[in-house]
């Protein structure tokens, strides 16, 4: 499969993600994050270890409870703190730091070259986000901001960590023990934290069930195989396709108004997304492509 049809397929994944606040805010009861988060990953994670009928190794599992905390727990968590104190456009705008990241943990952790194109990429696209979102009235939590950071941080940990950390497993498997982990580690937290759920209706089932099977299960097994096959730099562009579908929807769906500006901000957006895969495609010399890298290879 080519270059090009891993990235469409890849950014399928945000794209679909993009939904989680009108599904959210339309179809699932207020103010129950990490108990939504869990029950968003843990059922999942359950139905796609049925499928594939693979459980990890013992020295699989320390690893994939990293990545679930990573990929999901952490990241989850964070991001509702974020969303509860910020105005979404903050939030978000936060969130597309992880790009930027991105660049630099992969440095680190895999070696791999920090290219100037990228980071403006990453740069431009961060600002075409805050076009898109932010308004003049946003307020500026000095918590929510952290957590926002941390969000950021978060899932561009588990982007690399996850590249790195490759089982001889196909895509669906290594999603299904990550969801798994992020979920038992949700669970117990929601337990103690939040009080229980009242009685879900069809809607609030339905809402479940888009999050969990097709913006959980589905997307996630598409994302892990893009930043198997995909360079993480170029992976991680592709989620701010999320942000624009986000609001794509509320124009469409909510009736919302769209701004100029936002309307700049989107062809921004895209246009860096653009240029991010062109500016973090390997050159013929130094790594290798990790298209070219076997998805059951183990790396340490």
């Amino acid at each position: 499969m080519s270059r090009t049809t891993d990235i469409f397929l890849t950014a399928l994944a945000p794209a679909i993600w993009g939904s989680t606040y009108l599904v959210t805010t339309e179809a699932l009861p207020a103010d129950y994050p990490i108990t939504l988060a869990a029950l968003r990953a843990l059922p999942a994670g359950l139905f796609l270890l049925a499928v594939t009928h693979r459980l990890p190794s013992r020295i699989w599992i320390g690893r994939v409870f990293l990545l679930g905390s990573f990929n999901f727990a952490l990241f989850w968590v964070l991001l509702f703190v974020a969303a509860y104190r910020l105005p979404g456009g903050v939030a978000a705008t936060l969130g597309s730091l992880q790009a930027m990241m991105v660049i630099g943990m992969a440095r680190g952790w895999l070696g791999i070259p920090i290219r100037a194109g990228a980071v403006a990429a990453a740069a431009v696209g961060a600002i075409g986000v805050a076009l898109l979102l932010i308004s003049p009235e946003a307020r500026f939590d000095p918590i929510g901001i952290a957590a926002g950071l941390g969000g950021a941080a978060s899932m561009a940990a588990g982007t690399v960590l996850s590249r790195k950390w490759q089982p001889p497993v196909s895509a669906l498997t290594f999603t299904a023990w990550q969801l798994t982990a992020g979920g038992l580690i949700l669970l117990p937290l929601a337990l103690l934290v939040e009080p229980p759920l009242p009685v879900l209706s069809g809607a609030n089932l339905a809402g479940l069930a888009w999050l969990g099977l097709v913006g959980a299960a589905v997307t996630y097994a598409i994302w892990f195989r893009g930043v198997a096959r995909l360079e993480p730099g170029a992976v991680s562009m592709l989620g701010m396709m999320s942000p624009v579908t986000a609001v794509a929807l509320g124009w469409l769906w909510l009736d919302q108004s769209l701004s100029l500006v936002q309307a700049v901000g989107a062809m921004i957006v895209l246009g860096s997304v653009w240029a991010g895969q062109r500016a973090n495609q390997p050159s013929g010399s130094g790594l290798a492509s990790p298209a070219a890298v076997p998805c059951n290879k183990v790396t340490a």
